[in-house]
């Protein structure tokens, strides 16, 4: 239990814990108002309009990816989130009060999503590496890990929450609601020691480093293969607002309904997070599994009969999710040179959530069309075409093969955490021309480690 929750030993990150928590809880509680109100008051049940919602939010970090990991990497990322997460609820408040006045329509609140995105293009890399500048890279993994169970311990709670303020307050408080939320994050990086904050690695100030971090990426196989999984995934397999909500129409469940299909949805998923803390460090194969898993989880899913078997489901569905999307970000994050961790971390987000413009509308047309349960199978079969992509680069990649001990025993090689690599081998200090190479471009004996036999 102790090696779970590491880093809260750490002043700052329990600080950054604690506020990330009350602005995750605001946060998922205006995502289920946003779906909800555009499926139920803006629109006479338009998934498809729902779906096209997403794609304005999610855009944004696929089309700034370089410029926003570029900021990340470059700037004072304390102040870039003092930025952005005030910029977050001055928008909320916006659609708050638009929706209290009865002017909100479908056009504004797509106009408002995008500057969300556009804002969150720049929050979310710069939030996701300001973790590693809280602890040191040693409890990363744990750290990141931990994010993503506050993360889903406020999905848990958010969308009860939200719900239920639908029915009780309006849509309109809910919004106002979360604003008021973002000022916890916003005095948890205001409180931290900035003394005990890790020391940055230097980057340098030449525009044409964005490309540095596409080089690196383009180096390493193994981050090629968890690119893809998280696009397939991001596309077609995490619509879930889309999901949720048809479903809960098709069951003729209420706001209420849609409620707790997202929340359990989140049991799963803070299951898997808390697990994934337990991990020493992230592994590809974990991430292979968990994605597979998901494709299996929700094929069954399409097939449940009933209201409460499909919320059943839901908490299998969560537990694969999220078991893959820490696993494949505190790998990313783990095994990434820290002088491009930035840029890295933003061509993974938009890779992952920038592929939701993609594959949001294409879900929300499917289940208008076909109905919300063959939304849920291509969800699934993504999931399955994703596992079989990470399964077979691992066999052609020469990394799983016999044991030493032999017999019909197996072993898996896997890359290092940047830290090992740094400790074991040290490096000469890169150039402008070669910082994209400072670790293993292409895996080989030194910056690979053998697993425990599988």
């Amino acid at each position: 239990m102790k090696a779970m929750f590491r880093s809260l030993g750490v002043f700052n990150y329990r600080l950054w814990f604690i506020g990330a928590l009350i602005s995750n809880v605001g946060a998922w509680m205006q995502s289920t108002a946003q779906d909800w109100v555009v499926l139920t008051e803006l629109t006479d049940h338009d998934a498809t309009a729902v779906g096209f919602t997403m794609a304005c939010q999610f855009g944004p970090p696929l089309v700034l990816a370089g410029v926003s990991g570029y900021i990340a990497d470059r700037f004072d990322r304390r102040k870039l989130l003092l930025v952005t997460q005030s910029s977050l609820g001055v928008l909320s408040v916006l659609i708050g009060v638009l929706l209290l006045t009865g002017v909100l329509t479908l056009p504004i609140m797509l106009c408002i999503a995008l500057l969300v995105g556009i804002v969150n293009a720049i929050d979310n890399p710069t939030r996701q590496a300001f973790v590693t500048d809280v602890v040191s890279r040693s409890q990363a993994s744990n750290a990141v890990a931990l994010n993503s169970a506050s993360f889903n311990m406020a999905r848990l709670i958010g969308p009860a929450v939200g719900s239920l303020l639908l029915i009780v307050v309006g849509s309109g408080w809910v919004f106002l609601i979360n604003a008021a939320t973002f000022a916890a994050m916003l005095a948890a990086i205001i409180a931290m020691r900035r003394d005990e904050l890790q020391p940055r690695t230097a980057s340098s100030r030449g525009s044409g480093r964005l490309a540095d971090g596409v080089r690196y990426v383009a180096g390493r196989p193994d981050l090629i293969v968890t690119f893809v999984m998280a696009f397939l995934m991001g596309a077609f397999g995490m619509n879930f607002p889309i999901f949720a909500s048809t479903m809960a129409v098709e069951f003729g469940r209420d706001a209420d309904g849609y409620g707790l299909l997202s929340s359990t949805l989140a049991i799963g998923s803070l299951a898997g997070a808390l697990l994934a803390a337990r991990r020493d460090r992230a592994r590809l194969r974990v991430a292979i599994l968990a994605v597979g898993g998901f494709g299996l989880v929700q094929i069954l899913a399409a097939m449940t009969p009933a209201y409460l078997a499909y919320a059943a489901v839901c908490v299998l569905a969560g537990f694969c999710t999220v078991t893959f999307l820490t696993t494949a970000n505190g790998y990313v994050q783990t095994t990434t040179d820290p002088a491009l961790r930035g840029r890295v971390l933003a061509l993974y987000l938009a890779v992952m959530m920038g592929s939701t413009p993609i594959g949001a509308p294409i879900a929300g047309a499917v289940a208008d069309a076909w109905g919300p349960r063959a939304a849920i199978v291509v969800a699934g079969v993504a999931g399955l075409a994703a596992a079989a992509i990470g399964a077979g680069w691992l066999l052609a990649s020469g990394r799983l093969h016999r044991a030493d001990t032999g017999g019909f025993r197996l072993a898996l090689e896997e890359t290092r955490p940047i830290d090992i690599v740094t400790q074991a081998v040290p490096q000469q200090p890169s150039t402008n021309d070669t910082i994209a190479q400072t670790t293993s471009a292409q895996p080989t004996l030194r910056d690979r480690t053998r697993d425990d036999d599988t």
